[in-house]
């Protein structure tokens, strides 16, 4: 059986990220991230967005691995961002109960920062092995005016449901 565990996903950080740095000198970046989806309301006719919450993490990894240090700079809650990685199960032990818990979250490895830059339009990438460059650039902007879709080919955010 083949294995494949990949994400994409394009959401809005629903909290600041939270950094921290290890003894050995690498870094994580923990933060909540909100997808929505669209569903009709069979009683009203109406579409209604259902969110979901998802945990994620991302690591400076590599000689030029940058990316935890690209979201704290660059991401705030409320920022939108497309999010690829992988799924991770994290388990643990309940300190209160001693029952078995777990939960999903996702592994961040590349970002796209799909917010309009504060001097102009359009969005960005960070991290990830597609650029070679996991400390990401996030000059990649498309010029083409308000609402224009990020250079490197994803889509404009006027049909994003939030």
């Amino acid at each position: 059986m083949a294995r494949f565990n990949k994400v994409i996903l394009v959401g809005r950080l629903t909290r600041e990220p939270e950094c921290r740095t290890f003894s050995t000198g690498g870094k994580v970046a923990k933060f909540g991230f909100a997808v929505s989806n669209r569903k009709k309301n069979t009683q009203t006719g109406q579409w209604e967005d259902e969110p979901m919450f998802i945990d994620c993490e991302a690591f400076n990894r590599g000689e030029y691995g940058k990316l935890a240090d690209t979201i704290e700079k660059f991401c705030h809650k409320g920022s939108q961002i497309l999010v690829d990685g992988r799924l991770h199960l994290d388990t643990w032990d309940d300190k209160t109960s001693g029952q078995k818990r777990q939960k999903h979250k996702i592994v961040v490895e590349e970002i796209q920062l799909l917010d309009a830059r504060q001097d102009g339009p359009g969005g960005g990438s960070a991290g990830g092995r597609s650029s070679g460059y996991s400390g990401g650039s996030v000059d990649n902007y498309d010029d083409s005016g308000p609402g224009a879709s990020p250079a490197s080919g994803g889509h404009g955010s006027d049909d994003i449901p939030f």
